[in-house]
C-alpha cells in the first residue's frame, strides 16, 4: 500500500469541492508532468493520499483515496500521454497541517512536500503518512 500527496489550488478545486463530489470521486485531471502522471499510472484502488491546498492557504486539508485506476485524462484532448486517477474524499484532516509546521518537523525533512515543492502529484513514505496525520490529530490514520 502506498500513499500519496494531491495538490490543488483551492480557487480552481478545493477540498469542499472534492468532498462534494461524493463517493464517486472524480478525475485528478490537468497533470501535465510526467513523474506526476507516472505517480498516477503507480497507483492502486484504495491507495490513500493528502489533499493540499497549494498557493492559497499551504495546508494538507483532507484524506483521499483512489477509487479508479490510471485512465486517459478526458482534458487532454486525446493526447495519450497524459493518464489520471479517480479520488474520492474520505475525510477532513481535523487540523489542517500547515507546509511551515511540515517544514519544521524534522521527520518530515525529505518528505516530496518539501524538496520537490512544485511537483502536482508526489508519493508520501509510510512513516511520513503516520506523522502528518499524528499532527493533523489523527492518532489511527485511516489505512
Amino acid at each position: 500500500m502506498a500513499y500519496w500527496l494531491y495538490k490543488s489550488e483551492p480557487f480552481k478545486w478545493s477540498w469542499q469541492m472534492q468532498k462534494d463530489a461524493g463517493e464517486a470521486g472524480t478525475e485528478w485531471t490537468g497533470v501535465r508532468n510526467y513523474l506526476a502522471r507516472n505517480n498516477m499510472r503507480a497507483m492502486q484502488l484504495g491507495e490513500k493520499g493528502f489533499f493540499y491546498h497549494s498557493n492559497e492557504g499551504l495546508e494538507i486539508v483532507g484524506i483521499t483515496e483512489v477509487c479508479a485506476l490510471s485512465h486517459p485524462d478526458s482534458t487532454a484532448e486525446g493526447d495519450p500521454r497524459w493518464d489520471c486517477v479517480d479520488i474520492r474524499a474520505v475525510m477532513d484532516m481535523p487540523l489542517p497541517v500547515s507546509l511551515k509546521a511540515v517544514k519544521a518537523n524534522p521527520k518530515l525533512a525529505n518528505m516530496a512536500l518539501v524538496t520537490s515543492m512544485r511537483l502536482s502529484v508526489q508519493p508520501v513514505t509510510e512513516e511520513e503518512w503516520i506523522e502528518v496525520c499524528r499532527m493533523g490529530g489523527l492518532d489511527d490514520p485511516p489505512k
